[in-house]
This record gives C-alpha cells, structure tokens and sequence, in this order.
C-alpha cells in the first residue's frame, strides 16, 4: 500500500475573474496569479503558501515583459525551492502541471505544490490603448509562422482548426447542416453549464440555433467557425490549485471529502509546425493520450460522471468526445468551455480543474481533465478521482509519443510549386469584421500525393460559394490548381 505521504491530493482551488468598472485599473497577470493562489490557501484553510516548496507557473503573454518566476514569489512572500514555468502558454500546459505536481509528491521531491496560471488580456488591452499603441495578442504565432503560411494567412489557431473541421465532418459523413448542428448541440450545452459554473467568465444560456446562427453579432471568422463558436481570449483571469500528500492534508484536518485525488495521466504531441500532419480527419497523439489515459486509470469513458474536454473550437471536444464514446447530449465541460467559461489562453485548464474540483466534492467517482495545445499540436489527459486508484502507481512516466508516432502516416510534403489537377483534403474561408469574405484557403492532394496549398480570391463568388454553402461537400473533389502572381490559386472542376 502506498505511504500517506506519497499520495497527491487537492486540497485548495482558487479563481478570479475580474471586471474593471470603466476608469479603475485592472489588475495585470501577476495580480490574477497572486489572488487566485490565495484564495486557493484560503479554501484549503490557510497557512500553505508560506510553507510551499514547488510552483509551477503557466506563461502568460498579455505582459511578456514580465519576469513571472521572480515576480510572483516576490509579490506573495514566498520562497519555493522549486520554481517551473512552462515553455509556452498552450492548454495542456495546466493539466502537464497537475501530472507533474503529482508526481513530485509521489516521489518524495516536494511536499506541498502550487499551481498557477493568469491572463490579463484586457488591462494589457486599455494600458495599450491608453498609451496610442497598438498590441498583437499573438505576435508569437506569426513570428514562428513559415513564409508559405504567412503567404496564404495561415497564422493563428483560428486559422488552422478549421481544417480539422471541415475534414473530420467529411469523414464523418455528415452534411455541413449535420456538423453545424452537432457543434450548436455541445456548445449550447456548454453555456449552459457556464449559467451555473461558480468561475466562468459569461453567464448567459444559449440555444443551439444561436450558436450556429450567423447574424451581425455572430458573425463567421474562419469557416465554418462563427465567434459564439470560439475561444473567447478577451478576459481578466487567474486561477490556481493546491497539492499536496494525503498525510499532511490529514495532519491539517481538512474533511477527507474535500480531497480530490490525483490519478495517471498521459501526454502525446504532433508536429510543432500545424500543416505537417498526415491527415486533418483525426490526430493520433489525442488518440493515444485519451486511449492511455483510460488504460492507466482503468477506466472506461462511461465511468466518467465528469469531464472537460478542451473546446477551443469545436472540432476538439468532437475528435475528442468519439474516442471516448460520450455522447454530444451530454455535458463535455464542468466550466463552460473557452467560449462562455473563458479563454485566458493557455490557463483554461487551470480554472476547468478548480471547477472540477468543485463538482467531485459535491458528488461523482471520476472526472477527466483533458487539454489540447497549439495548433491541435500537444495533448494531455489526467483522471480525478474521489478516493486512491487503485492499480496506479506514482511517479510515472506520462509521455507515449512513441506510439502515437507509430500510429501515425506518413505526412505528405506541402507546396505552393504544382500547377495541374488535385483533390480538396479540406479547406476554410476567412472573413472580415462586416462578415463579408477575404479569401479562403484550399489544401488539396496532387497526383503524386503531396499536400498543395492554394488560394480562393473574394472576387471568385462560385468558388466562395462552392465552398460553403453546404450543397455539395468539396472535399474529396476535383480541381486544378492555377499561379497567379506570388500564389497559387484553387479553381473547381
């Protein structure tokens, strides 16, 4: 049997959402992180922040300029032993930082953890715009951005994950109505959980018609994606979560049922670079992180009375919730996903695990964290549970990429070089603040196999047309790819 003192528990949640009244300041992303890490000593009862030995912090870009690791010790008055941040500010970086929180314990490395994330996308906004400039939120992605994709505008997320869903609603063999209506079904049903959730950031129902809907104030961003249907990054918001070994959190007298037990996790990535994948109709590394993860755990997806499924988008939570075998009518969020809980970029999990933790103490066996980073590019699932696992053993190795590797095909070289005939693998349409299109983007196969990339000009109204108004599905037919000027151009068959 495992030693008290090697079990990883919860025991403190903390989140903030925090909405300046027009004229007072708003507090920056180490003001959230602060607040959010003492109401989570708070809820734990007290007197853990002083005494923690490991933080880890998920970066935050509204303040880049920001020394986090320095400034956030400093501004508590702490002095961990252990200080992490991660790499970048993906989604799954919250949950990575669960699994490694509970291995520290486990191994005898740390005794009490601090988790913490924070975003401040509207007071970087107005300090911005209060002093005539003009910030880019995601000044990061175009800077890693190759030249091809900087050619066609393939630079933020919003700008890849429709591929995936208009390939996988192919595959799927649904309709465009189909797939629209799928996405109004699980996104309505995530707002709903948001009306109730304690931490999200909107709290208004919302039906599946006006999900999908689009009218002056949902208008289409990269289609099929209308903004009721996408992350919702605007937000002031911290969250922050408290681990610690069974043992201390007994010697502390908090209830046993407030204790929320860490269980395995699992981890898999595809390429860093988002075009080069083997197909856009699935991802391997979510695959085998949600297929691990379950294994690990042993578990089956009915066992799960919670989950959250990551939902940037919607084909995230649809990929996702079929590995699973949940169903669209079910809640696949405890929040409200990154539309109504809210989108603080890569610290949503972080909020989604405080609300989980929030729910397991009203009832439930098992809850499943999963997060889903970059451009559908890093993966990582966790199980909660109310008591010990039985059969998991911690420390563990979470990283499977080695099977998620042999899974996969292999990936096709891409070009914008071929001129001749070729077949739609998927595609979007992009459009500007009014709702009108600017162009659309076609990835398509040549005879040889390789992944070409072309362009549809706003002035093609049959190929914009042909595109999206769901009368007969592209991908899969036949066209020809044509160079005008610096781009290659997609021209229907």
């Amino acid at each position: 049997m495992t030693a008290e003192t090697r079990i990883p528990v919860i025991i403190g949640v903390g989140d903030i959402n925090d909405r300046p009244e027009p004229g007072e300041p708003g507090l920056d992303s180490v003001e959230l992180m602060a607040e959010a890490l003492r109401r989570a000593d708070k809820d734990a009862g007290g007197d853990w922040l002083s005494r923690a030995d490991w933080l880890a912090i998920v970066p935050q870009i509204s303040f880049r300029e920001y020394n986090v690791p320095k400034m956030l010790p400093e501004v508590l008055g702490i002095a961990p032993a252990h200080v992490m941040q991660a790499p970048s500010a993906d989604g799954d970086s919250p949950v990575r930082h669960i699994n490694d929180a509970a291995n520290a314990i486990a191994a005898g490395q740390a005794n009490i953890c601090l988790l913490v994330g924070g975003e401040a996308v509207r007071t970087s906004a107005r300090r911005a715009a209060e002093a005539g400039e003009q910030k880019t939120l995601f000044a990061g992605s175009a800077a890693r951005a190759t030249p091809l994709r900087r050619r066609y505008g393939l630079i933020n997320p919003a700008d890849i994950y429709p591929f995936y869903e208009n390939a996988i609603r192919a595959a799927w063999g649904q309709g465009l109505t189909e797939g629209q209506r799928e996405t109004g079904v699980i996104w309505s049903n995530n707002s709903q959980v948001a009306a109730r959730s304690e931490g999200a950031w909107i709290k208004q129902a919302r039906g599946p018609d006006e999900i999908i809907e689009v009218t002056a104030d949902n208008r289409l961003l990269a289609f099929p994606y209308t903004k009721l249907q996408v992350a919702n990054s605007s937000v002031n918001q911290g969250a922050a979560l408290i681990v610690t070994s069974l043992a201390l959190a007994r010697a502390a007298g908090i209830d046993p049922d407030r204790l929320v037990y860490i269980g395995a996790g699992a981890s898999a990535h595809e390429s860093v670079e988002p075009l080069e994948r083997a197909s856009f109709d699935g991802t391997p590394a979510m695959e085998v992180a949600l297929e691990k993860v379950l294994e690990l755990n042993g578990l089956q997806g009915a066992d799960l009375e919670h989950v959250e499924l990551y939902s940037c988008f919607p084909c995230v939570p649809k990929l996702a919730r079929r590995k699973l075998n949940l169903s669209a009518e079910r809640p696949l969020t405890v929040l409200g996903g990154l539309t109504f809980g809210g989108g603080p970029i890569g610290n949503y999990m972080m909020h989604a695990a405080a609300e989980m933790v929030r729910a397991m103490r009203k009832g439930g066996e098992f809850g499943l964290l999963y997060g889903n980073g970059g451009h559908c590019t890093h993966n990582h699932a966790i199980v909660l549970a109310s008591h010990p696992l039985s059969g998991v053993t911690l420390p563990q190795d979470y990283h499977f990429q080695s099977l998620a590797d042999d899974r996969r095909g292999p990936i096709p070289k891409l070009t914008d070089e071929y001129e001749g005939p070729a077949t739609i693998e998927t595609y979007t349409v992009f459009y500007d603040r009014f709702g009108s299109p600017t162009h659309g983007v076609v990835l398509a196969r040549n005879p040889a196999g390789e992944r070409v990339i072309s362009r549809i000009d706003a002035e093609d109204q049959a190929g914009i047309a042909f595109l999206t108004d769901g009368k007969v599905e592209p991908v899969g037919t036949a066209g020809q790819t044509v160079r005008r000027g610096e781009m290659l151009h997609w021209v229907s068959a």
